[in-house]
């Protein structure tokens, strides 16, 4: 019989087969540098955005923080991750239940008599399943990665929403100076065009100097209620970031990007800062027990359970106890292809979470060198507007004066201003465009987020912030590695 019993025990170990293995091309090695061979490290702080010094940007971050629906969703996942870690870890533990049966009857008896009988019957049952090969434990490994990786998610989708609340603040900012250069235009143009009129009436200027000057003012004018629509559309946004109805924004004056430290750090280390990663490698982790789990399910299952209870009977002169112990082994022999397909599954689930985690990283660093050239090349071209106004300053009002003293005619003037307007709001957009390149640089490292002593993630309270302590995948785990 113990020849039998391991011959088939080693038979339902061939069925489960070996491990499959890891899709090939799924690993990943961060490079030692970037593309443009920097390895300056800088510290990525939480709350980096406080560096603008700008109190209005503070409290609106701090009310995103506490009202974005988008982050309100996250945690909500994270709570049902949770619940389903709860789950799992109920399943290694044995379970007892109660039943309570009390019946009326009337039945007939041998001699044609009818019996009546008030009888009632209670009962205590427990089941606990002995976790031989695994299955579970491994099952709830699984849970508690994704419980992690949810945790992860849930953050990143706060470093996303506190970017792009950032960014929203910024061009509304940007918005405010368009527009005050636009009604500064206006007021000039106002005060040209009265002038030229005045000229024209008294004869010292042409009918084409006045209509052009009535033109001028007017396609000033033209650009100040499309602006105005921007501004309001930026507020709604702003708005639903912060979870509130449209309404207007709070804001302090238009930041200069100039001597603000840029953040920097090996491709290493961005690994390690960010939440996305964080996640996928957690997800890979949870892939792998679930494969695991499901190779378990080949291996027969060990339950044991017991029953105590007792009847009372007006038929009877005292209460009878009734007790059971027992166990059984249920061993699957034909499920018709469904355990296999169950592990092809867990195994095509393992590989999707591997090239998940690759394509984070990936992204990760397509994101961060991304964003390192956008802050080096935008300020080159920011600094290159700087001196573009600065010169067309300078031709304006030579223009202006050659066309006051009579050596020019009035369109030499109009074209030195409409240059010096289109370069100015350049100067606006190149200005932002600094400041946003700044901000995708402090997300893509992971500015927002960090991560606190592997040893907090034991228990896992309800309500605590679950991060990896620089967590990192990388590579997938071989075969050997998971066993």
């Amino acid at each position: 019989m113990k020849r039998l019993a391991l011959l088939a025990l080693l038979s339902l170990q061939a069925c489960a087969g070996s491990e499959p293995p890891a899709m090939p091309g799924a690993s990943i090695a961060a490079p030692a540098t970037w593309r443009d061979g920097s390895t300056s490290t800088l510290a990525v702080q939480a709350d980096w955005w406080r560096v603008f010094n700008d109190p209005a940007l503070d409290a609106l971050v701090d009310q995103a923080l506490a009202g974005n629906l988008d982050v309100k969703i996250a945690a909500a996942r994270v709570e049902e991750a949770r619940a389903q870690l709860e789950s799992a870890r109920a399943s290694l533990r044995p379970t007892l239940a109660s039943a309570a049966a009390p019946q009326t009857s009337r039945s007939l008896s041998p001699f044609g008599v009818g019996v009546d009988q008030d009888s009632a019957q209670a009962q205590f049952t427990t089941a606990y399943e002995v976790d031989l090969f695994g299955r579970l434990r491994q099952t709830r490994t699984a849970a508690r990665d994704e419980l992690l990786a949810a945790a992860d998610a849930r953050d990143a989708v706060r470093i996303s929403m506190i970017a792009m609340v950032i960014q929203g603040y910024f061009s509304l900012q940007a918005t405010d100076a368009r527009l005050e250069i636009i009604r500064r235009t206006i007021q000039e143009r106002q005060l040209e065009r009265d002038l030229i009129h005045r000229r024209f009436t008294a004869g010292y200027a042409s009918q084409l100097e006045d209509q052009q000057a009535d033109a001028a003012l007017e396609a000033a004018i033209r650009l100040s209620p499309s602006t105005e629509l921007i501004r309001a559309q930026q507020e709604s946004a702003l708005s639903q970031l912060i979870g509130v109805s449209p309404t207007s924004i709070r804001r302090g004056p238009f930041p200069a990007p100039d001597g603000l430290a840029v953040p920097a750090s090996v491709p290493s280390q961005v690994l390690e800062q960010r939440p996305d990663i964080a996640a996928a490698a957690l997800r890979l982790s949870a892939a792998d027990h679930s494969l695991a789990a499901s190779r378990a399910a080949f291996m027969p299952r060990l339950q044991l359970s017991g029953s105590a209870g007792a009847v009372a009977s007006t038929l009877l002169s005292s209460p009878v106890s009734l007790f059971a112990l027992g166990g059984s082994v249920l061993a699957p022999i034909f499920q018709g292809g469904a355990l296999r397909a169950n592990r092809n599954a867990a195994a095509a689930r393992r590989d999707e979470a591997a090239f998940g985690y690759k394509s984070a990283v990936l992204q990760a660093f397509r994101e961060v060198e991304d964003a390192m050239a956008s802050v080096r090349f935008v300020s080159q071209e920011a600094e290159a507007a700087d001196r573009q106004v600065v010169a067309l300053e300078g031709a304006y009002h030579a223009a202006q004066r050659r066309y006051q003293a009579g050596y020019a005619s009035y369109l030499e003037q109009l074209d030195s201003e409409r240059a010096l307007l289109s370069a100015r709001l350049d100067q606006v957009d190149l200005r932002l465009r600094r400041l946003t390149a700044l901000v995708a640089l402090n997300r893509s490292v992971g500015g927002g987020w960090s991560s606190v002593p592997s040893g907090q993630l034991t228990d896992l309270p309800s309500g605590s912030d679950y991060r990896p302590a620089g967590g990192m995948a990388p590579k997938v785990p071989s075969a050997n590695e998971r066993k």
